[in-house]
């Protein structure tokens, strides 16, 4: 049977004008690419994201579609979309899953590997 999977990457951009430090909160935006990697076309339907600051506070973030699509792939396509979100503490990490579905009406699940949400004036 033919598989189906949808790889993800992301991209952040800390948002200052959106942000007060040094106390918070601080945002950001997060720009995530979504690629059929498999070799049936599939449906992205809904989000499940986990959102943690340094302080351990986590927050869930459930529902249908991202920025109001559920983009159906064909094998090799991609969609990009970006958002975003706010955090008390100056880092904090995110990971989520995508509920997708086959054509023949098949779920599974597609990760989004974790990935750091960091205020630029940690670096230094």
């Amino acid at each position: 049977m033919p598989k189906p999977e949808f790889t993800c990457e992301v991209r952040v951009q800390y948002l200052a004008e959106q942000s007060n430090p040094p106390d918070g909160p601080f945002a950001f935006a997060y720009t995530v690419t979504v690629r059929n990697s498999g070799s049936v076309t599939a449906q992205l339907i809904a989000r499940h994201w986990i959102i943690t600051d340094a302080n351990g506070h986590t927050e869930e973030v459930r529902g249908l579609a991202v920025v109001g699509h559920q983009p159906l792939l064909k094998p090799g396509e991609t969609f990009e979309y970006t958002s975003w979100t706010r955090i008390a503490t100056p880092h904090g990490q995110m990971r989520g899953t995508y509920l997708c579905m086959t054509e023949d009406a098949r779920p599974f699940d597609a990760t989004v590997p974790p990935f750091d949400l960091v205020f630029p004036g940690l670096l230094h």
